[in-house]
């Protein structure tokens, strides 16, 4: 019984690629695997940084739309209806390359009971890019003005330039990324070494938020990017 239990542990330790030392030589434990190998200690944290900036440019997404008995009259109503939003755009500083068409819409309103028709309707839909925000409230004034057949969609706001936005937020994330992993290493009586993975997480555009209110009717708040990273380091 005992040359076989000898037997075996010289095997293990052979399997583990350390020499086999003497079976009765000393009786202190075999190493744990991580030391023999070679393994190290790691720690992953992720790290979070955030910028907050200014909305420089506005979407705005209106349109046409216009219900009358016949086909061909309804659909040449919208047509003339979307000539006068264009028009009220380019009066109020917008530029003909920053109106774009979204959407077309073009059919037939049936009666409740659904058996006949009860006339057409056709519509347009348009998206305004205004990079000028000091013209915002008199942009959507004209097109209010323009009749009852315009319809205000929706708004949004962005900023033009993300790109340097984007450069300050990754930074304060590896920043912060850095600082927890050190304040880690601390905690367990380390120190942190290099690191051996870095992962970049999607980045979070700029979101609107509740600003202080001004004088304006339409205000564009603010928006923050956020970067995230998760960094592998070693602990020494």
């Amino acid at each position: 019984m005992t040359k076989l239990c000898v037997a075996m542990a010289c095997a293990a330790f052979a399997l583990l690629g350390a020499p086999a030392a003497p079976a009765l030589a000393h009786s202190e434990p075999a190493p744990a695997p991580s030391e023999v190998l070679g393994g190290r200690a790691e720690i992953t944290v992720v790290g979070r940084g955030s910028v907050t900036a200014t909305p420089d440019t506005m979407r705005l997404y209106v349109g046409v739309e216009v219900r009358k008995g016949a086909a061909a009259e309804a659909f040449a109503s919208v047509k003339s209806a979307r000539a006068s939003l264009a028009d009220a755009l380019l009066k109020a500083g917008v530029a003909k390359t920053d109106v774009q068409t979204s959407g077309l819409g073009f059919g037939a309103d049936y009666q409740p009971d659904g058996t006949k028709i009860a006339g057409y309707r056709a519509s347009q839909n348009v998206e305004v890019v205004l990079r000028d925000l000091s013209r915002a409230d008199a942009v959507v004034d004209a097109v209010a003005a323009v009749g009852e057949d315009v319809r205000i969609n929706g708004i949004s706001f962005e900023v033009s330039k993300i790109e340097p936005l984007i450069a300050q937020a990754r930074a304060a994330a590896y920043r912060d990324a850095l600082a927890k992993g050190q304040a880690y290493a601390a905690l367990s009586g380390r120190r942190l070494g290099r690191v051996v993975k870095l992962e970049e997480e999607e980045a979070d555009t700029p979101a609107p938020r509740f600003a202080q209110a001004d004088a304006s009717f339409i205000s564009p708040g603010q928006g923050t990017v956020t970067m995230r990273v998760r960094a592998v380091y070693e602990l020494i």
